[in-house]
């Protein structure tokens, strides 16, 4: 009797992997949330903690014998070491602190900690199906809550708001209120309603497609086009890569062109699409405009500040340049990373003043933050050198060709790809783990479905 009390107690106690995973998750992705409901700032950072712990735990906890699946989690981590490792020679080159490393490796190698968690697990479909449910279930919150603020709180309670943003800008989801939240909510509708649209197929044809315009509808009321315009050139880059498959490809040809053709209809016939003519004006990719120059504003600069060849190679160090550490992050809590010996560089501010010299003169600067001077891949390069991106990319490449090459997954880190040319997405912890948990249980599907057979 002894022995069934203390049996009983134990599982009564024990915390599932899967349940862990989701507590990680859940402290970035409503962090933005409840800092805004009133929550101290210092709820943004909590994730950076409860992550790597969660994630540690699930590791010692797994009891996989998958060789294979024991595998992936060992490559991934071997990659994720030697971003680690760029990253402390980087801050030893140009003296920058500890805790840039910290926050550095955590905005970047969090998104594939947290994968790594989720494809260790020995997962049944029990579990699989219980992550993915509360997967949906986030993902319909984001809409929700979009459209709440759009039709309720930003039109009634704008005054009561403590914000410089306004209209479409405060259409955020999840991410409210935050910069640049409505790209962020708008990027994960939409992935969301992709793969709800293909995975829920115990859901009516009509239902799923409901939900696709609805996120599709988000996009446009909350003036992310830029979102679409990345899905886009994700799915055409997708259909070429899987031309061997031509039923695929005629489809996806076919979904781009109807796509395609109903943006340039609204743009002449439908308020709501006039701002992706935007995409459509030849002037605005003149290499001699405003645009243009502001986008290539880092590669321009940073150079001028290299000491040394090895600047070249291993960059100005974590957070001194244009990446998230540097264009704000630091000196915005100053107050706190300050004692933690965080170190500052004038770089970003130096961007911040041109970008504002050249906006002045030409205010089609300003329509998207497609030509925002602050992008992942430049900050990547500025603050890791070559040698820095290029860890960086082989993550990715592991991610890319090690989960058995699913189609929804590839999709996915496309769509990131294309993101890090736009602003500071790769560095967003709610939007990447989201992106994470999807392809991971892409992963964890494709194996109990091959398991199986």
């Amino acid at each position: 009797m002894n022995a069934e009390i203390v049996s009983r107690t134990k599982r009564e106690g024990y915390i599932q992997n899967s349940s862990l995973i989701l507590l990680a998750f859940s402290s970035a992705f409503f962090s933005r949330l409840l800092e805004t409901v009133g929550f101290p700032s210092i709820i943004n950072f909590l994730h950076f903690a409860i992550v790597p712990l969660a994630v540690g735990i699930v590791l010692l906890n797994s009891k996989t014998k998958n060789r294979y699946q024991i595998a992936t989690t060992w490559t991934l981590l071997s990659g994720l070491a030697i971003l680690l490792g760029v990253m402390l020679v980087s801050a030893l080159v140009n003296k920058a602190g500890l805790i840039n490393v910290v926050l550095d490796f955590l905005l970047l190698g969090e998104p594939f900690l947290l994968l790594v968690a989720v494809i260790s697990i020995p997962m049944s479909i029990k579990r699989w199906e219980r992550l993915e449910t509360w997967l949906i279930r986030f993902g319909f919150i984001n809409i929700i809550l979009s459209y709440l603020q759009q039709y309720i709180i930003v039109p009634y309670f704008r005054q009561y708001l403590r914000t410089g943003l306004s209209g479409a800008d405060l259409v955020q989801g999840v991410f409210f209120i935050s910069g640049g939240g409505n790209t962020l909510a708008g990027g994960i509708s939409m992935f969301f309603s992709a793969y709800y649209f293909q995975k829920a197929n115990d859901v009516p044809l009509w239902q799923r497609v409901m939900v696709l315009l609805a996120s599709l509808w988000q996009v446009i009321f909350s003036d992310t086009k830029q979102v679409i315009l990345v899905f886009l050139i994700a799915w055409s880059i997708l259909s070429l890569i899987k031309i061997k498959n031509i039923r695929k490809v005629l489809m996806s040809v076919i979904g781009i062109v109807l796509l395609v053709s109903m943006i340039i209809w609204g743009t002449e016939n439908l308020e709501a699409f006039r701002a992706f003519k935007t995409y459509l004006s030849p002037e605005v990719l003149n290499p001699s405009n405003d645009t243009t120059q502001i986008k290539l504003l880092p590669l321009s600069m940073i150079p001028s500040y290299y000491q040394s060849s090895l600047n070249w190679l291993f960059g100005l160090g974590p957070g001194h340049t244009v990446g998230r550490l540097g264009q704000g992050m630091l000196s915005k809590y100053d107050s706190l990373f300050t004692p933690l010996g965080a170190t500052y560089s004038p770089i970003g501010s130096a961007v911040w003043d041109k970008f504002a010299l050249l906006a002045g003169g030409n205010g089609t600067s300003s329509i998207s933050t497609v030509f925002s001077p602050f992008w992942g891949w430049a900050g990547i390069w500025g603050d890791l050198g070559f040698v820095g991106l290029g860890a960086y990319l082989y993550l990715g490449y592991l991610v890319w060709s090690r989960l058995w090459g699913d189609d929804f997954a590839q999709f996915l880190l496309l769509n990131v790809l294309i993101f890090g040319f736009m602003s500071t997405q790769l560095e967003e912890p709610g939007f990447m783990l989201y992106i994470a948990i999807m392809v991971g249980l892409r992963w964890q599907e494709k194996r109990l479905e091959n398991y199986k057979s």
